[in-house]
């Protein structure tokens, strides 16, 4: 009989952006591939069927819970073997829906980043904390990528089983055939050819903290440009910030840009400034690409960044910590260069076959035992 596994998250985009190859890993072992998502509608290659849900930002909306009841009774009518719950937000509303009585599918809950950590307001960690708690018993498995989700998910026992990854691979190979493109698009976006160009692709989000950035842009040379590619709820939030202060002229905002390569081969410097990662694929390709970064210090970054090994780091939120990194890379191209070859050597682990490989095992290793009756 043909094995299905489900794949959930809360956006189609997080699917395809890093789910993709598993998908056909699946597919290429005989299983049948579901997708259950929400957000914008995209088609998902490789998914024999997919779901839409009615998934809203906020933990406590009204169309999480009805979500919630939709994916319960797909899971029963389906009958699926292995759920693998992706993105914090869908994952706990997946295992909600396998709560309850009767037999259930084995369930892994990977971990892209919990929204919480020592550092979190107390009362929002106790929230947080609480939820995860609740959906332990039907979390078998759970996959963590950087050393503070896995320290805490194990201190707390989030999961019956918790495993350590190196995320879940980067196709590295995608990034060389736009390594000459650099230049062209420099010229398309009217950026001269002697400016220090900085750039950032992530979600116009409060955790990506793209403000930070916009901020440190007073700072900075009038040289210095500043690319920020994404789309999200912040995005005219982070527009209107760049005319309040009177540097919109040197901020980019190209919106959501697939051929990311050629993004990277125009930029001098990556500078993420998110609030908390798991283990993020925009600075691994970056860093493959043999870009300096200058990043937040912060759980994820602090995973791959080592402070003037590999890259620089600075407090989180601190604009004037950001800039002063920035321009000690522009002053001292020697030690831009350095920071940028040992980046380069420094993610080779985190190629897509390899971490495939391991991920893909992980999976296995949780199907081979016997379904859970409760």
């Amino acid at each position: 009989m043909e094995r299905k596994v489900l794949f959930t998250a809360s956006t189609y985009s997080h699917i395809r952006s890093f789910h993709l190859p598993y998908l056909e890993r699946f597919r290429a072992a005989g299983w049948q591939v579901h997708v259950a998502c929400g957000g914008k509608k995209m088609d998902i290659p490789g998914a024999d069927k997919v779901f839409h849900l009615p998934l809203k930002k906020s933990m406590i909306a009204p169309g999480n819970f009805w979500a919630a009841a939709q994916l319960r009774g797909l899971i029963r009518r389906e009958g699926y073997d292995l759920v693998t719950a992706h993105t914090s937000l869908a994952s706990f509303f997946t295992r909600l829906a396998v709560l309850g009585p009767g037999r259930r599918p084995k369930v892994v809950g990977v971990v892209h980043g919990f929204l919480f950590d020592e550092n979190s307001p107390a009362w929002k960690r106790r929230i947080l904390l609480t939820a995860e708690r609740m959906v332990a018993p039907v979390t078998d498995l759970m996959l963590t990528m950087d050393r503070s989700d896995y320290d805490m998910a194990r201190r707390h026992g989030l999961g019956k089983r918790v495993t350590f990854i190196p995320g879940m691979g980067v196709d590295f190979a995608q990034l060389d055939t736009a390594a000459d493109m650099g230049e062209d698009l420099r010229r398309e976006l009217g950026i001269a050819a002697d400016a220090t160009v900085l750039f950032f692709a992530g979600e116009f989000s409060k955790n990506k903290s793209q403000n930070v950035l916009i901020r440190a842009m007073q700072l900075l040379p009038e040289r210095v440009v500043l690319v920020l590619a994404g789309e999200g709820t912040r995005l005219e939030r982070c527009r209107s910030l760049a005319r309040e202060l009177g540097v919109n002229d040197r901020v980019h905002f190209p919106g959501y840009v697939r051929d990311v390569g050629r993004w990277y081969a125009a930029a001098d410097v990556v500078v993420p400034s998110s609030r908390s990662e798991g283990l993020p694929f925009n600075v691994m390709e970056a860093m493959y690409c043999g870009l300096p970064v200058v990043a937040s210090a912060v759980k994820g970054h602090v995973d791959l960044v080592r402070h003037e090994e590999n890259g620089l780091l600075y407090p989180y939120g601190d604009h004037v910590a950001c800039a002063r990194a920035v321009e000690r890379l522009i002053n001292d191209p020697e030690l831009a260069c350095r920071l940028g070859e040992q980046a380069a050597g420094s993610v080779a682990d985190y190629n897509l076959d390899r971490v495939g490989d391991i991920v893909f095992a992980q999976y296995q290793s949780c199907v081979k035992e016997p379904a859970v009756n409760f």
